[in-house]
């Protein structure tokens, strides 16, 4: 073949993003984008993904970002390919996920004439991406500046100080001939080093002013801390809140939700016991990474007046309800050090007194007693009791994907603490698109045992991901809650509000579909719920695990199980 510019381009953008760090590609296939695809695969050092799906091809990268938290490339054709990846490109917006897309496009001599599959792809998905680059048919009068806009991108993708990680549209327009042979390369920097790199933290490290100042705030106060995802270090979070006397309320998600005095996993539970949550209303509220799925935790905090401060790595401003009195852009890990520094140390006031923390863990350890109880043996029909399961069962060194809806609230309400698993969900945008293509993602990128709890719902919107799921080197159960509709809303008031059929036409939305066949289409081996532990035990492959469950039932289980939890409380004469 000949050597082209555009080959060579390609050729030079793949060697630089490899220098950056980069170990993974995605590449739907197409036409238009073939010197990249074709460069990408002949380098041999990025692992690269083929999935047919364009939107499942997006999630499954950014499943690699958000298990990485290192970019990965997602390459599509022009046309509608591009919009495909849309969905994912929102939610690694909003949820903070480094992401190249790289949109292949005609040449500017086939737009505006009606060339097939050519759309306007110039700023595609608006101001959702942190940097867009065009630029333009590649020639070798542009080679000088290849590899800076590579290194470019990955650095942008990555973040910079009060500039959180998210993605980044690199559209690359070809001309044909689309096959072509890499001319040499423009010379790199010595020692493989990238062209371009960014040093220091993303966020500010804790000052000396800050920190008495937010000591002085919080030490002394009947507080909590809220730790959700992003929350930094478990042992620095409850370093913390051990010198405060404060309990952790710990999202699953968040990495803190492991055995320790301070640990809180039951919040939700407990906070649905007014009598409980109207003696426990803090004074001081300390918020760590991203807010919780409980609307119930969101409502109390807004609600009991405590001053409160929040603290995100990236500076990014979550603080939905308009609380928060001092935000903090900083490394969430080093501000709990320096914190639980300035309150424990030799001239610090202290943790709080009168039985504060006591009070907590006492109704924390009643409330896992009852949960236990309530929910054992009972995972083939209620769907509390599965999401404990699973969220114990996973391998140490596992992670659990959870969807949307009503299992990231169920892993949140019902998961017990442990060590050893890593939960992650795309909350940024809170979708239930996505999910089974962006845990593909998380198995291919960390190579440990994962796990993906969805509702059929969710499951249904992304089937495609296992669209050659059962030929990829992965260790992947898909366990999926099937009560044939949206679950969630028989939570809602529009349950009551609406006549049974209209409720079930507009929200139920039955729809019969058994997620066991769908697999099947796939060469994905599925079974019931009585195959939960083997499939969980599994190891390398891809396995699905259909529990039927029923929408109505449900929300009587729940109700069942929280009437429990504050049944004991009272018995305790702790509420």
């Amino acid at each position: 073949m000949p050597v082209t510019p555009a080959a060579t381009f390609c050729a030079t953008l793949v060697d630089e993003w490899v220098r950056a760090g980069l170990g993974h590609a995605v590449v739907a296939p197409g036409s238009r984008s073939t010197p990249l695809a074709v460069a990408l695969a002949a380098d041999g050092r990025l692992d690269v993904h083929v999935h047919h799906d364009e939107r499942a091809a997006g999630f499954l990268a950014l499943g690699i970002g958000l298990a990485t938290g290192r970019p990965a490339v997602v390459l599509t054709t022009s046309g509608t390919a591009t919009v495909e990846l849309h969905p994912a490109v929102v939610e690694a917006h909003q949820a903070a996920v480094p992401l190249l897309v790289c949109t292949a496009d005609r040449p500017p001599e086939l737009h505006h004439v009606g060339a097939p599959q050519t759309v306007d792809q110039t700023h595609l998905y608006g101001p959702a991406v942190r940097f867009f680059a065009d630029p333009g048919v590649p020639d070798d009068a542009g080679a000088a500046g290849w590899r800076s806009l590579a290194a470019r991108v990955v650095a942008e993708a990555v973040g910079a100080p009060g500039r959180p990680p998210g993605p980044v549209q690199l559209n690359l327009p070809f001309r044909e001939p689309l096959l072509g042979d890499p001319g040499p390369l423009p010379e790199g920097r010595p020692d493989g080093r990238p062209w371009h790199r960014r040093v220091g933290p993303r966020a500010a490290a804790p000052d000396a002013a800050g920190v008495a100042e937010l000591a002085e705030l919080l030490a002394g106060q009947p507080g909590v801390i809220v730790a959700g995802e992003g929350a930094g270090s478990p042992e620095a979070v409850h370093r913390l809140a051990a010198a405060l006397g404060w309990p952790v309320l710990a999202d699953p998600r968040s990495g803190c939700r492991v055995p320790a005095p301070t640990t809180v996993a039951a919040f939700d539970a407990l906070l649905r016991v007014p009598a409980f949550a109207a003696v426990r209303t803090p004074a001081r509220v300390l918020r760590l990474g991203a807010p919780a799925a409980s609307k119930v935790l969101g409502q109390w905090l807004a609600a009991g007046g405590a001053r409160q401060v929040a603290v995100e790595a990236d500076g990014r401003w979550l603080d939905p309800d308009r609380t928060a009195e001092v935000v903090v852009a900083g490394d969430p890990s080093a501000w709990c050090l320096a914190l639980a520094e300035a309150v424990a140390g030799p001239t610090g006031p202290g943790p709080v007194g009168g039985g504060w923390l006591d009070g907590w863990a006492r109704a924390e350890a009643v409330a896992q007693e009852v949960l236990d109880a309530e929910l054992a043996g009972r995972e083939a029909e209620s769907e509390p009791a599965l999401a404990r399961r699973v969220a114990a069962a996973v391998p140490d060194g596992g992670l659990l994907v959870v969807a949307s809806s009503m299992p990231v609230r169920d892993v949140e309400w019902y998961a017990a603490p442990r060590h050893g698993l890593r939960v992650l969900s795309n909350r940024g945008a809170n979708g239930i698109d996505g999910v089974v293509s962006t845990a593909v993602g998380v198995a291919l990128a960390s190579g440990a045992p994962t796990v993906a709890l969805v509702g059929d719902i969710a499951f249904l919107h992304d089937s495609t991901a296992l669209l050659g799921a059962a030929g990829r080197d992965l260790d992947l159960t898909v366990v999926v809650v099937d009560n044939d509709g949206g679950g969630i809303f028989s939570f809602l008031p529009q349950r009551d509000a609406l006549r049974s059929d209209r409720f079930e036409e507009l929200f139920g939305t039955p729809h019969g579909v058994d997620p066991r066949a769908l697999a099947a289409v796939h060469g994905v081996a599925a079974t019931d719920a009585d195959g939960l532990a083997d499939a969980l035990a599994a190891g390398k492959g891809v396995r699905l695990v259909r529990v039927r469950t029923d929408r109505a039932a449900n929300v009587v289980e729940h109700d069942r199980v929280h009437a429990a939890v504050a049944a004991r409380l009272a018995a305790a004469g702790i509420a």
